[in-house]
């Protein structure tokens, strides 16, 4: 008796569950699994029971027994039970008898304490995301406490390929559970998930999720290019990019441009695109447009494309602002902080008719005092962006804030000096520059009053003229706005004294070049003499006679033959003279022959001497011997004779042979 009480507990269930093994291996059907009764989370009231069967039989009918009690009869695999009908924290036995027909079979008594068992539902709402190189999984969580999750994974494309398991911890966050898993972010993957409770003595892996295809990461920002074209009163984009890898673009890639320009009427606005080629109309104040690759994994770093300012070369102060105007629905303004003569969209302060009156007070505020802002005006006209105003702004004016910069003189002369400065810079500007001031004054007396000029806001440099020599002055030099005239920069120049040489230095110059020309015209013209003799001009005589002489001078000019014979030397006789004549021969006959014909020429010109007047050579040859008419000497170096016909005298002058 004591050894079957002994056996009765748990050495009975044992022997019970035996002969309940043979009566089934007896059976027609083959038995269930044991039965899995849990709960969903640590704070459900409701247990649910799981168990399966290998058969293809309709009709299978199931009993759910709690030790020997029978709890419920169901046709399905599944069974709920309220806690209160159960022993939670005792060990109890749980099984399941189907019937078939007419034979039954019995799966196996399992021994469980109902309250240490956990299983939860399978992960839904699975999202993958690639952070800092790492694959974060996220899903619903069961409930808001820490799980134990078990990943498994396998490169997209590749169904043959073995499924890798990582197990890890989970983070439960507002009842959504994340995991980090190290994979290659450039390869896509397919990946199931299944959690399990941490926080229960017996918990149960939770069934695998549906597979979710995970693309690769997007790790370079797209590669973005832009055309533009100038219109009118706006700007025409067409924005390119390459296609993302085939690896990233597994669950579609879109693409979404972000306008800081504020968009129509300056409007933030968003376009998800799936091609490569988008085209957008911006107005002419700054624009950024970023160009994000997007995918179910996460997003590419933005491609930012920056379309600076065009600012017209005229850009003046403005006359009117609509500041504090009303603003219907279409128009926009834009005041942009204009430092460095660059507009920057980062510091831009918009005003649109959209605001409400509240809000467009504070963004009113929210202009600085003293900051000059580049003032831009947009109106949405049939879905595009206009701008029709673009000038400069000052919420409100003051007198510069510091002198101008860098203030030299160069190029000093006895009257002159060169002066170069840098401008205000804008920020210490603090309004509209109308010109500079510019003074001098004498250091020796300071009794002489300042001189000043007004110099154009737009120089950077100018020349101060009429100055005194061998003078010290001392320069100063200020911005003026608007408001006044802001701190003076100084410095001091002395001009260079007077120096005379100069005067003697021109004055020797002018005498050079006096001297030169007259030199020159004088050489020119003994060249022009040289090259081009004068032409002697006839001597005419205007002498009147009387009217009985004028039938003598018009009569008919008489020409006479005339013989030259050449004077005898002193001790020659005509015999000697005629032997030497017959000496020289030929060549002397010759010569004498032309000389002769061209001295007979000449006398029958003359009409003087005549080789039939016997009376004249008489008189000649006798002269010659006594020598008393004039010295033979001067007769062998020079023959004169004049010449008269018809009123006119020529002077013949030859050379003794």
């Amino acid at each position: 008796m004591e050894i079957l009480k002994h056996w009765a507990f748990p050495q009975g269930h044992t022997v019970v569950f035996m002969l309940l093994t043979l009566i089934s291996k007896g059976s027609t059907c083959e038995a269930p699994s044991s039965p899995e009764c849990f709960r969903r989370s640590s704070d459900r009231t409701v247990y649910t029971c799981e168990w399966s069967m290998n058969t293809n039989e309709s009709g299978v009918e199931y009993d759910f027994y709690f030790d020997e009690t029978k709890f419920e009869s169901t046709k399905q695999t599944t069974a709920r039970f309220p806690e209160e009908r159960l022993i939670k924290y005792d060990t109890v036995f749980i099984w399941v008898r189907a019937h078939i027909g007419n034979s039954s079979c019995t799966s196996l008594r399992s021994p469980v304490i109902l309250a240490d068992i956990v299983k939860y539902e399978a992960p839904t709402e699975i999202s993958a995301t690639w952070v800092k190189g790492n694959l974060t999984l996220c899903w619903k969580a069961a409930e808001s406490r820490s799980a134990l999750a078990e990943i498994r994974f396998r490169q997209h494309g590749n169904s043959n390929a073995l499924w890798n398991n990582i197990t890890s911890s989970a983070k439960t966050n507002n009842k959504t559970c994340t995991s980090q898993v190290n994979l290659l972010r450039n390869s896509a993957y397919k990946i199931q998930i299944r959690h399990k409770s941490k926080q229960v003595k017996r918990p149960l892996w939770s069934d695998w999720s549906q597979v979710v295809d995970v693309p690769a990461d997007l790790q370079e920002e797209p590669d973005v290019t832009n055309k533009t074209k100038l219109l009118s009163s706006s700007r025409k984009v067409t924005l390119l990019w390459k296609s993302m890898p085939p690896a990233a673009a597994v669950t579609g890639v879109n693409l979404t441009d972000t306008q800081s320009s504020r968009g129509c009427p300056c409007g933030r606005r968003n376009h998800l695109m799936k091609k490569n080629k988008y085209t957008i109309y911006v107005p002419l104040s700054a624009v950024n447009i970023s160009v994000v690759a997007m995918n179910s994994a996460g997003h590419s770093p933005p491609a930012v494309v920056q379309l600076p300012a065009v600012i017209p070369e005229d850009l003046q102060a403005c006359n009117g602002t609509l500041l504090d105007n009303k603003l219907n629905k279409t128009t926009c303004l834009e005041f942009y902080e204009f430092q460095d003569e660059v507009p920057r969209s980062e510091n831009v302060i918009t005003l649109t008719g959209r605001q409400k009156k509240p809000e467009r007070k504070n963004i009113k505020e929210n202009l600085k005092d003293f900051v000059r802002y580049l003032y831009c005006e947009h109106r949405c006209h049939n879905g595009r962006p206009q701008t029709v105003k673009m000038c400069l702004f000052y919420k409100k004016e003051d007198a510069p804030l510091t002198e101008p910069k860098d203030l030299i003189t160069f190029s000093e002369t006895q009257s002159s000096t060169n002066l170069s400065w840098r401008s205000i810079p804008l920020t210490d500007q603090q309004g509209f520059l109308t010109h500079y001031s510019l003074c001098s004054q004498k250091i020796s007396s300071e009794e002489e009053p300042k001189e000043c000029h007004k110099i154009s806001a737009s120089l950077t440099q100018c020349r101060l003229e009429n100055l005194t020599p061998a003078t010290k002055y001392i320069i100063t030099l200020a911005g003026v706005a608007r408001a006044g005239e802001g701190p003076k920069a100084t410095v001091t120049v002395n001009t260079l004294p007077e120096k005379y040489f100069n005067v003697w230095w021109s004055l020797g110059l002018m005498l050079s070049f006096f001297f030169m020309s007259t030199s020159c015209t004088f050489i020119l013209k003994r060249i022009k003499i040289k090259i081009f003799p004068p032409v002697p001009k006839p001597v005419i005589d205007f002498t009147t006679y009387p009217r009985e002489h004028q039938e003598l001078l018009d009569g008919k000019e008489e020409v006479y033959e005339l013989t030259l014979h050449k004077l005898l030397l002193e001790g020659k006789s005509i015999s000697e003279e005629a032997e030497d004549r017959t000496v020289l021969g030929e060549e002397w006959d010759g010569d004498m022959d032309e000389d002769m014909e061209n001295e007979r020429g000449d006398s029958r010109m003359s009409g003087e001497i005549n080789d039939e007047d016997p009376d004249c050579i008489d008189e000649t040859l006798r002269s010659s011997k006594d020598g008393e008419t004039t010295d033979l000497q001067q007769l062998e170096n020079e023959f004169a004779m004049l010449i008269y016909r018809n009123g006119l005298v020529f002077d013949v002058k030859t050379d003794s042979p």
